[in-house]
């Protein structure tokens, strides 16, 4: 069963109601087929209003939802002869990331990404996306092993952020996290991400240095989470959707201020309701990527990388004393 959220329980309300209407009208022989369509087009009027104007908050919330498709489901979806590798080769293995080899379309590439649970028991398993050093450590692993045998390299971000427990901190978390930055800016592969769901802080930027950056519409990429953010601002974490109105983390905000590349449409609803075709809209946007990125050279994709960063937010020039004093 799907769960509902606040902003659209009036749509779910109005589908049972049309749902108990044609139920009754199967054991009984009154004809309420004027009245059924009647409601049908009045849902159809009341999804398209709420869906093609949510505000940042709602879409906080289908990102969260909790059968929102993880990057194992898509993997099935969008790849074949998928085989997952484990460990980091210096400490143990992180479920919280997956990662292997895989063909898409027929091209030999390396798929990793943020893999929480859907239910509690899988949560604790895979400590609900939140990856420790050893994750990103695998992550960088497979990377590497891609760049090795020119694979393509596609990225699934979905996470909270990267667990900020003390054992993760011991063994190094924030010097994993960095290296993957500075490992993914200098890859000689192309690099395709996608927000798939939430893209909380470094922990998401861990797996996130690409050349092309894609989101799903109702995903969310950002510095910190609103309830974080709140309680920095306003020292009051009850204060999240006000956070998410001013934070700019939805896709066509991020769209608009240049850090992504695309916005992959999602189904009406969100990617939960269903994971097929959401996988389809991803597979468009995903082919396209790669197809212009296999034209480049390996100089070109790092130097694609890196101007693509250098282009994100505004600077200035620091001016020497001398500069000034003229």
């Amino acid at each position: 069963m799907v769960n509902t959220l606040e902003f659209e329980r009036p749509v779910v309300e109005l589908r049972q109601k049309i749902a108990e209407l044609k139920e009754f009208t199967k054991t009984s022989d009154v004809d309420l087929s004027s009245e059924i369509e009647k409601l049908e087009a009045r849902l159809e009027n009341l999804e398209k209003e709420i869906y093609e104007n949510m505000k940042p908050w709602d879409r906080v919330q289908i990102a969260r939802h909790p059968q929102r498709p993880t990057t194992l489901d898509y993997i099935s979806y969008l790849f074949t002869d998928f085989m997952e590798l484990h460990g980091d080769r210096l400490y143990g293995d992180d479920e919280a990331i997956v990662g292997g080899i895989a063909k898409y379309h027929g091209l030999p590439v390396t798929v990793i990404g943020h893999q929480r649970g859907k239910d509690t028991k899988e949560n604790i398993r895979r400590n609900f996306g939140m990856p420790h050093p050893e994750g990103y450590r695998k992550a960088l692993r497979l990377m590497k092993q891609a760049e090795k045998f020119s694979r393509p390299i596609i990225c699934f971000i979905d996470t909270k952020g990267a667990y900020p427990g003390k054992a993760a901190e011991e063994r190094g978390q924030s010097e994993a996290i960095a290296r993957n930055l500075f490992e993914m800016a200098g890859l000689k592969v192309p690099i395709v991400c996608i927000v798939i769901g939430e893209g909380g802080s470094g922990g998401a930027l861990a797996l996130g240095v690409g050349n092309h950056i894609h989101m799903l519409e109702n995903s969310t990429y950002s510095v910190i989470s609103p309830e974080g953010a709140a309680a920095l601002l306003w020292k009051d974490s009850s204060l999240a959707k006000r956070a998410a109105e001013t934070m700019k983390i939805t896709a066509p905000d991020l769209k608009e201020l240049g850090i992504i590349d695309e916005i992959i449409p999602e189904v009406r609803g969100g990617a939960h309701q269903d994971v097929k075709a959401q996988a389809e809209e991803i597979d468009k946007v995903l082919k396209t990527s790669l197809q212009q990125l296999m034209q480049l050279s390996e100089d070109e994709l790092v130097a694609h990388r890196y101007d693509k960063y250098k282009q994100i937010g505004k600077y200035t020039t620091i001016q020497t004393l001398e500069e000034v004093k003229s």
